[in-house]
């Protein structure tokens, strides 16, 4: 009977291990009913020995979707981006994000290299700008100046490539900075039109007049002359640039229109004339004249500042400099630095002031840029900047509009991150202008107005976050406060941080807004002073009113009570009115 039980458990442990066979083969057959084979690396025992299964992983994806990219296949592709490729793809970036837009800031490159050069020159700047309708969506935009002209060989340069330039590496004020603007332009009438941007310049009164037609070559950021020529010009010197190109013109607040106005108010010694697609109701062409003569003052270039300048940048200095040691290349290569300030940055860095630039290692210019920081240094020179100058705002202000008060205040130079700026402020308050609206405000940076992206600059976030109910006006929480105001804000910095290749807006640095709210605090200030001074006048006036209405009736009490005559009587309503009066006037 034992053996018979042995046996039925062996039978049982058999159909056991038949069934489980079974259903292993039939979970690891694929489509076509063959068992995928594990490889010993896949195959792991369990705690007891006997071997189990790994998770199944997912199927290889099929033939439909394409043959898959080897690491060789993929550097092949690679290969360089050239900066206008780049812009051409990206041109949103540098403000021809629409033809509205695209025109106004054809124009605007335009006139602030013009001024840029006249200024430099030391010439009184004398511009035209002429915008000419081709059709319905096409426009010729011709800028002309009176300035020193344009060397032959730098025409294609300057017209033709994208980052090229003679601002970009100087610490000095100039509307232009990145030598992206002008050029840029010429590449989105190439890219709108196809047409080639056209330049007439000549350096002297007995110099050649040139006469070029050049295109960008994209991929390679190089430009392409299609036409050079020596021209008969009337012009004694200057340079008159023509871009034709796809736009749209319409009036606004961010029309050329606009635009031209508010570089004139910023710069009041440049007679603009301004010639418009269609004659307006001041004619075929509008000149706004020069308030003054006098250029601004001249800049002078500075060298870096050692609290604006990073780690990566100084140890690229330090490779670049031509000193022989350490003291001499902070002495030479950064403003403020003394021969003792140098010595307390190499003591405090623990570095020999003899040691070579170049043989400078990580950890030492680590430790050079530390001591930096904890060193005191004077502030940088402010001959880099040159103000527009309270007199010449208050001026602007009173060609722009017609009101009761003008206040313009000049802030006293500040640094951020290195570099030494400067802010103004100008309001008009009363006047013509509407007390429910809200107020206007006009935006400069180095002399240009900004058009686009108001609610993303630091002037207007520091308009938005100055108390203006403190100054008599109507205010609503996080907005521009309400009022008769025209409020004009500028900026002058040897770099303007903006937000954007465009310059549309100023960054939102903290000392950079401390100093905006301070100059409109201080503006604000005196409009208070004035409307106080205001509402008194009106008060008192008031006030006179009813006592010159019940003068007569006095005086006739007094002469009942006192028995006057009526030559007395009259004598009294007459002092009476001059003791009112002289009251008043006190």
């Amino acid at each position: 009977m034992a053996a018979a039980g042995r046996a039925k458990s062996r039978a049982k442990k058999s159909a056991g291990k038949k069934r489980r066979a079974k259903g292993a083969k039939s979970r690891g057959s694929g489509r076509g009913g063959k068992r995928r084979e594990s490889s010993p690396s896949e195959t792991k025992s369990s705690p007891t020995g006997a071997p189990r299964e790994q998770p199944r992983t997912a199927a290889p994806r099929s033939a439909k979707h394409g043959p898959r990219a080897s690491a060789a296949d993929m550097a092949n592709r690679q290969r360089d981006i050239s900066v206008s490729e780049f812009f051409a793809k990206n041109r949103h970036l540098l403000g021809f994000d629409n033809p509205s837009k695209a025109l106004l800031t054809t124009v605007k490159e335009g006139v602030d290299n013009a001024l840029d050069a006249c200024e430099e020159a030391g010439v009184v700047p004398d511009i035209r700008v002429e915008i000419g309708q081709l059709g319905e969506s096409r426009f010729c935009v011709s800028i002309q100046d009176n300035g020193p002209g344009i060397v032959r060989s730098q025409v294609p340069k300057i017209f033709g490539r994208l980052l090229y330039g003679s601002k970009f590496h100087r610490l000095r004020q100039s509307r232009g900075q990145q030598g992206i603007g002008i050029s840029a332009a010429g590449m989105y009438g190439l890219l709108t039109t196809g047409k080639p941007v056209i330049i007439t310049t000549r350096t002297g009164k007995k110099k050649d007049a040139h006469h070029f037609e050049l295109v960008i070559d994209t991929q390679k950021n190089k430009p392409q002359v299609k036409r050079d020529e020596v021209v008969e010009w009337d012009a004694e010197q200057g340079t008159r640039v023509e871009i034709e190109l796809e736009g749209n013109y319409r009036g606004g607040r961010h029309s050329v229109d606009n635009y031209i106005r508010q570089i004139s108010l910023a710069n009041p010694h440049a007679e603009i004339t301004y010639v418009p697609p269609k004659a307006e109701e001041h004619g075929a062409e509008h000149v706004f004249p020069r308030v003054t003569r006098t250029l601004p003052p001249v800049t002078a270039e500075i060298q870096p500042h050692p609290f604006g300048v990073e780690l990566g940048v100084l140890m690229q200095m330090f490779r670049d400099t031509t000193s022989r040691n350490l003291s001499s290349a902070l002495r030479n290569d950064f403003s403020r630095v003394s021969p003792k300030v140098a010595g307390e940055i190499c003591e405090r860095a623990g570095v020999s002031a003899k040691k070579r630039p170049r043989e400078l290692t990580r950890e030492d210019a680590d430790a050079i840029y530390r001591a930096i920081q904890q060193t005191r240094i004077m502030s940088p020179p402010t001959d880099c900047i040159a103000p527009i100058g309270e007199e010449l705002i208050r001026t602007a202000l009173q060609a722009e509009v017609k009101a009761d008060l003008y206040v313009a205040v000049t802030r006293r130079p500040t640094v951020y991150r290195g570099n030494p700026f400067l802010v103004e402020a100008g309001i008009a308050y009363g006047g013509d202008m509407k007390a429910d609206d809200s107020v206007t405000l006009y935006r400069y940076a180095n002399r240009v107005p900004l058009q686009y992206q108001q609610g993303a600059c630091a002037i207007t976030k520091a308009v938005a976050s100055t108390n203006w109910k403190s100054y008599m006006l109507q205010h609503p929480k996080g907005a521009l406060p309400l009022g008769p105001l025209l409020i004009m804000v500028h900026i002058a910095s040897v770099w303007v941080p903006f937000t954007s290749e465009s310059k549309d807006a100023v960054a939102q640095y903290p000392e950079i807004v401390k100093e905006f709210r301070f100059a409109l605090q201080e503006c604000g200030r005196q409009v208070a002073l004035h409307v106080r001074r205001r509402q008194r006048e009106v008060n008192e006036a008031k006030k006179a009113a009813y006592i010159e209405r019940y003068i007569p009736q006095v005086a006739i009490g007094l002469q009942q009570i006192l028995g006057l005559g009526e030559n007395e009587t009259d004598k009294l309503v007459r002092e009476l009115t001059g003791v009112l009066e002289r009251s008043r006037k006190l």
